[in-house]
Parts: structure tokens; sequence; C-alpha cells
């Protein structure tokens, strides 16, 4: 029985031309691509267009992808990129829906109507609280928290040093306190 290839594998079959290799990369981290362009674009068409060009782009750039670094650090920063040029280039300042964050189930339990109602609320009430901040303070604070990416890659995403995400999401994290006290 012969095992899946790893990362590793399919990013060396990639560099050799392999489409198919390069391919599954892309379906291992589409939806996290997508999320990243959306969170920053902050429209669905143009973090489908973000992403796409972006793949684009790290098939091209592949021959200058670091042996054994990780993929998606590397993948979400080119994301990134195309999805802040997009937005500079299109002007577009919408609303934040926030598409990626999603409600994730808790345990095998259903909630309860009333606990749903409550939690539906808490985050309405979150979302826009997020939606009053800077947008830096909501890009590190949705990296770390609704993308749930580590220190070191939301600082590959955001092309800063760990160091300021960590002083980024403490302040970020301060400053939507401050909005959701002034909300209550």
């Amino acid at each position: 029985m012969s095992r899946p290839p790893t990362e590793d594998e399919l990013v060396e079959r990639a560099r050799s031309g392999d489409a198919a290799a390069f391919g599954a990369l892309v379906r291992d981290h589409q939806d996290i691509a997508f999320r990243t362009a959306y969170l920053i674009t902050r429209n669905a068409a143009d973090a489908e267009d973000a992403t796409q060009i972006a793949f684009t782009n790290a098939w091209r750039a592949l021959p200058r992808f670091r042996r054994g670094a990780p993929v998606r650090p590397w993948l979400l920063a080119i994301v990134a990129n195309e999805a802040r040029n997009r937005r500079r280039a299109e002007g577009r300042r919408e609303g934040l829906a926030l598409r990626a964050a999603h409600e994730l189930p808790s345990g095998g339990a259903a909630p309860s109507p009333e606990g749903r109602v409550v939690a539906a609320e808490a985050r309405a009430e979150l979302l826009a609280g997020l939606e009053r901040l800077r947008d830096d303070d909501r890009l590190v604070l949705a990296c770390r928290y609704l993308l749930e990416l580590g220190e070191e890659e939301t600082a590959n995403v955001l092309s800063v040093r760990r160091g300021t995400v960590k002083s980024r999401t403490a302040r970020a994290l301060a400053r939507l306190r401050g909005v959701l006290e002034e909300g209550s």
C-alpha cells in the first residue's frame, strides 16, 4: 500500500513541472488562501481573483521557494500581497461580512435554540466590534483568531516580524475590548 506524498515531495514534484502535484498543494491550501484574501479585500469576487492570481504567481515563484520551508506561510504571504494590491488598486472599502468566520460545532450536543440566539448575538457584536477597528488591528486579529494562524505564519502573511505580531495583537485586543465596552 502506498502512502500519499508529503508536502515536501509535492513541492519538489511541482518544482520539476508536475502540474498535478501543484494542484494537490492548491487543493490543500485553497480554503485558507481564499479566507485570507477575503479578510483583506473584503469582497468575495476580489478574494477569488486575488487567490487565483496568487496561485499563478506561486507556480511561477516555485523555483525560488526555499526547500524544506513550510508551504502555507509562503503561499499565504503571496495571497496577502496580491489581495492588498487588488484592494489598493480598486479602492474598495465595503463592510466586512467575515465569511471567513465560521461557527464551529460545540462537541456532539446540538445547542439549544436559546443558546444559538445568544451565540449569534455575541458573534454579531464581536464582528461589529472588529469592523470598527483599523485595518491593521482587524487583520492581525483575523489572522490569529479567525484563520487560526500561528504568530510566525501571521508575521509572514502580514510581512512583519513575529514580535510585531505579538505587540499588534495585544494592542488590537485592547482596542477591541474598548470598542465592545463602548457598545455595552
